[in-house]
């Protein structure tokens, strides 16, 4: 099978599962930001940072480090397992670290009544890191049909338990005052629910994959595990860092914002606005969890590095398309949060591109993982970290989310940039740049003569804007010599009718 279409088919069933699942999870943002004050749900979007740092930190890079091993190995299983005890392992001592720190975590969260809250969110951190190494297995063993079901099941259940607490029980409270829903509600519990909600769903998850763990023979490997170990260590540190250069924002920004400004409430508005990048992220999410058992597969063909050249080029391409689509027609996507948050939909294209060059920078970071440098990676990303930092310190306390918008676009630009001059010196493969630049400068071109269309009724002004978007799409296909392809298309389309 062409690898391309391979790699295309997964990236589909992934992000199908992951699309119908974000738009799914898409009703909660209206609802959130219409029952809580930014304020509130600027503490969701805090705590919620930590428990993405944290997820991190307890799988360590075993994901990445399970797909290498178990490719090289014989036996797949052994690596499998070996993996698999030493995330449950740490996972206990996570939990026992916890309860033993509860009282002073919850102090620096400011949350030192709602305990609960880290209670939550501990066990479902705990019960994801023990799940990752069984979807990974199933992406290992290419059954993205059965990995997108079990994410829906989770997502479906998450959505479920918020409907349910946020707004069928207050409803009941306030139009049936005789029946007992107290008993199972609590009105003062308010944000709670969504950490009840996670924690639910995460434990279902680990409830269904238990037949596919229970098929393993368990059995652990020390020498396996140390290489294994050895290998993923600095991915552990790659993931870190990424994720905190995604999160550190909204996790430092209320120490960063003065008091006089509502820290919180400019959080609330950061996160809110930060989630209608959410299209981008899912095509991210979906691509990563095709690409990265794809390319470790791939890389014995003679052709592979033509493909990972190919791969990166339409990725930007499909990348793009996304970026000045949701531009374009940010008056239809606004509509996911409450009118009093869209005074931040300035950060939205910042938030946008930045993400774009975050999967390109995943797309390049095959290099150091198939030469088994991932080191490299860990400098790489240790230098992302810094620009975050640096740059939030300096930006954030002036700009407000506005800082923290520029600091995320400059940080993964620049590391996407590093990774590849470093790569083209360890594992060389000849991207197509010269086209991949000029499809960034023409979207950028299009998007801001699109900013110049002085229409007042939105629907117009979107519809004008819609030649642009066809205008880049018919570049894309005159460059790419994608006519033939889109004309047998069309003519199975009409075969079949």
């Amino acid at each position: 099978m062409n690898p391309l279409k391979k790699l295309a088919g997964e990236t589909v069933i992934y992000g199908a599962s992951s699309i119908i699942g974000r738009l799914l999870n898409w009703l909660l943002v209206p609802l959130y930001t219409n029952l809580f004050i930014p304020e509130q749900y600027g503490i969701v979007t805090n705590l919620m940072s930590y428990v993405a740092i944290l997820l991190v930190v307890l799988t360590y890079g075993m994901e990445t480090g399970y797909f290498r091993f178990a490719s090289k190995e014989k036996e797949s299983d052994l690596t499998f397992s070996t993996s698999f005890i030493s995330l449950i392992v740490t996972s206990v001592l996570f939990l026992i670290a916890i309860a033993s720190f509860l009282n002073p975590l919850s102090l620096y969260l400011d949350i030192p009544a709602n305990k609960s809250y880290i209670i939550l969110l501990a066990l479902t951190l705990a019960f994801d890191a023990i799940t990752s190494l069984p979807f990974a297995k199933l992406r290992q063993e290419n059954r993205a049909v059965r990995y997108a079901g079990l994410k829906l099941i989770n997502i479906g259940v998450n959505l479920g338990i918020n409907l349910f607490f946020l707004l069928l029980c207050p409803w009941i409270y306030n139009n049936f005052p005789e029946f007992p829903i107290t008993k199972i509600w609590n009105p003062e519990f308010g944000i709670g629910y969504i950490f009840l909600a996670i924690f639910v769903s995460s434990f279902i998850n680990l409830l269904l994959l238990l037949p596919d763990i229970l098929k393993v023979q368990f059995r652990l490997d020390r020498k396996l595990l140390f290489k294994i170990l050895g290998y993923s260590s600095p991915i552990l540190i790659v993931s870190i860092c990424g994720t905190l250069n995604i999160n550190l924002d909204k996790m430092i920004m209320p120490e960063l914002i003065p008091e006089a400004q509502n820290p919180f409430y400019q959080t609330g508005i950061y996160g809110a606005n930060y989630k209608l990048a959410v299209i981008m992220t899912l095509f991210i999410q979906a691509f990563r969890y095709s690409f990265e058992p794809f390319f470790f597969s791939q890389a014995k063909e003679k052709n592979s590095k033509q493909v990972y050249a190919d791969v990166l080029k339409y990725f930007v391409i499909f990348g793009l398309i996304i970026f000045l689509s949701v531009m374009f027609y940010l008056d239809i996507v606004k509509i996911l949060i409450d009118s009093s948050y869209h005074e931040g939909l300035k950060i939205v294209p910042y938030v946008l591109l930045a993400n774009l060059f975050f999967g390109i920078f995943f797309s390049l970071s095959l290099w150091y993982k198939l030469t088994d440098n991932t080191r490299f990676g860990a400098y790489i990303a240790i230098i992302g970290t810094i620009i975050t930092v640096v740059l939030n310190i300096l930006l954030v306390p002036k700009f407000g989310y506005m800082g923290a918008a520029y600091s995320v676009l400059a940080c993964f630009f620049t590391i996407t940039v590093i990774s590849y001059l470093a790569g083209q010196k360890y594992y060389p493969v000849q991207y197509d740049l010269k086209r991949i630049l000029f499809y960034l400068f023409l979207a950028l071109v299009v998007f801001i003569a699109s900013t110049y269309i002085g229409i007042e009724n939105q629907w117009l002004k979107m519809a004008a804007k819609t030649p642009l978007l066809l205008l880049f799409g018919v570049v894309v296909i005159q460059k790419e010599r994608l006519w033939g392809s889109l004309g047998k298309l069309i003519g199975v389309s009409k075969s079949r009718k």
